[in-house]
């Protein structure tokens, strides 16, 4: 069962896999939307909550894209996942229109599964994108043990 919203797992796979492309050069939302399957206007919207969040810094130009604000050993998960919850309408005041919530739900539900989120996100804080780079390379999840770099001008 997972736990998180699509929105905050792409979040993640963008940011990670930034981290592990993104040298030299930085890296296209075509390219991201090309590895993940995804649409790049969808993959876009997300990209600059994140460059907003400061979690990543977009370069503009040609060779332009998408490169780390800061070192991935200091971009917690945590990070990227308050980052795409603000992005969302949802956590922006925009909220379904319900009925009000019974007392049960108001005073008792919401309250034990804030508590349980607030718990899921110190545990968020202790994994780093640096982290799931080293996982990732171990694992050879895109498929070369380590990046490939060239570094000729």
């Amino acid at each position: 069962m997972n736990l998180l919203p699509r929105r905050s797992l792409l979040a993640i796979a963008a940011v990670v896999d930034i981290a592990y492309h993104a040298r030299p050069a930085p890296i296209a939302a075509k390219a991201l939307s090309a590895r993940h399957s995804l649409p790049p206007r969808h993959l876009e919207t997300l990209l600059q909550v994140l460059v907003r969040s400061g979690i990543l810094k977009g370069v503009r130009g040609p060779r332009g894209g998408y490169e780390l604000a800061r070192e991935r050993r200091r971009i917690t998960l945590a990070d990227i996942v308050r980052a795409a919850s603000a992005g969302n309408g949802a956590e922006n005041g925009v909220q379904d229109e319900e009925e009000e919530p019974s007392a049960l739900v108001r005073g008792i539900v919401v309250p034990a599964i804030d508590q349980a989120s607030e718990i899921f996100l110190e545990k968020l804080e202790e994994i780093t994108v640096d982290d799931l780079c080293r996982a990732a390379q171990k694992e050879a999840v895109f498929g070369d043990a380590v990046p490939d770099y060239d570094f000729t001008i």
